[in-house]
């Protein structure tokens, strides 16, 4: 199972719907959009060693291209409905072990 397949299971387990994997725009990427409860997640997926290794290889060059991505999406599917929305890391660790950091992006 990949990293990204282990996220999206993971997350339909805790009731999301997922959107859209590997939404590609001019921007580049977004591993996964989901949605619950009127909340949309734009989800970047990185299996690393630790949670602090994955934390650590996301750069803010890469936090923009996210941003730009995930915007570009919503302009791209105007039927989708939510009320809020998030940009999330999903740390897949060794064993397949999930650990989300929700709104990760919030400082920028």
């Amino acid at each position: 199972m990949t990293a990204e397949q282990a996220a999206m299971a993971d997350l339909r387990a805790k009731g999301w719907q997922v959107l859209l994997h590997r939404a590609r725009t001019r921007w580049g990427e977004i591993d996964i959009v989901a949605l619950r409860a009127g909340c949309l997640a734009f989800i970047e997926v990185k299996a690393r060693p630790s949670l602090l290794a994955a934390g650590e290889s996301i750069r803010p060059a890469q936090v923009t291209r996210i941003m730009n991505a995930a915007q570009a999406l919503c302009a791209a599917n105007p039927h989708w409905t939510y009320d809020s929305m998030r940009l999330d890391v999903c740390a897949v660790l060794p064993g397949n072990v999930i650990e989300w950091i929700p709104d990760a992006f919030r400082q920028y």
